[in-house]
């Protein structure tokens, strides 16, 4: 049983090997850079397609000398695409508007929901649309979330335009760097950028999460010692 389960596991291991090949024998050609914008604007709507990988494969493509672009249209073709992924997220969420309004004009504990939604987005937005941009289906819900918010249309637009630059320049870059020293090994190179980039996701996330339980410890801590004594 145990043989069989390590068979398995190097069966797995075998066959991303392969798809790493056909992805790197892909990404040497032009129309790469338009499967890396689609992906991009795909993730943006449905967070199962996999935009980062796209863009480090372009990445380690140019750092490997294989791609006939320069890092510089990986990067374009990944923002470009998520931008305009998040704008139809955004406008999806407008669209649905109405009816989450009368809902909450209906339920109480549902008002008070999107209320709390409306002031997040309002007070820390800017910062949230860059730092859910690195969360799979984090961009997606707060891009929603703010067209549903009604949030103002150029503000999104703005804030959206700086992370999904920053966003795209992150996978791109980090994977020309890190895929430099493996030029002859383009398996290699892909694994240790994009394991690179998982790790550094995971401890944005990790600092995300303790820091908001922080700020939710200190805010019933604020409401304790505000409450009137017995």
């Amino acid at each position: 049983m145990v043989a069989g389960a390590f068979s398995w596991v190097g069966d797995v291991f075998q066959w991303i090997g392969h798809l790493t090949d056909h992805l790197h024998d892909w990404s040497s050609n032009w129309w790469f850079l338009g499967l890396i914008f689609v992906i991009a604007l795909l993730d943006s709507v449905i967070p199962v397609v996999p935009s980062e990988t796209t863009v480090i494969i372009g990445g380690v493509a140019v750092a490997t000398g294989d791609a006939k672009y320069g890092l510089i249209l990986v990067i374009v073709a990944g923002a470009t695409g998520a931008f305009i992924g998040d704008n139809i997220a955004y406008a999806i969420g407008r669209a649905f508007a109405p009816r989450f309004e009368r809902r909450a004009a209906r339920k109480e504990k549902f008002r008070r929901r999107l209320d709390w939604a409306d002031q997040q987005i309002e007070e820390r937005g800017g910062l949230l649309l860059i730092t859910a941009r690195f969360i799979p289906g984090g961009r997606t819900v707060l891009t929603l979330s703010s067209g549903i918010t009604r949030q103002k249309r150029l503000w999104f637009v703005t804030w959206i335009a700086i992370a999904t630059t920053i966003w795209a320049t992150y996978a791109a870059g980090l994977a020309r760097i890190v895929g430099e020293p493996f030029r002859d090994n383009h398996t290699a190179a892909f694994w240790v950028a994009f394991g690179t980039a998982l790790s550094i996701n995971v401890v944005i996330e990790a600092v995300r999460h303790f820091r908001h339980r922080g700020s939710a410890a200190e805010r019933a801590a604020a409401r304790a010692s505000s409450a009137p004594a017995e």
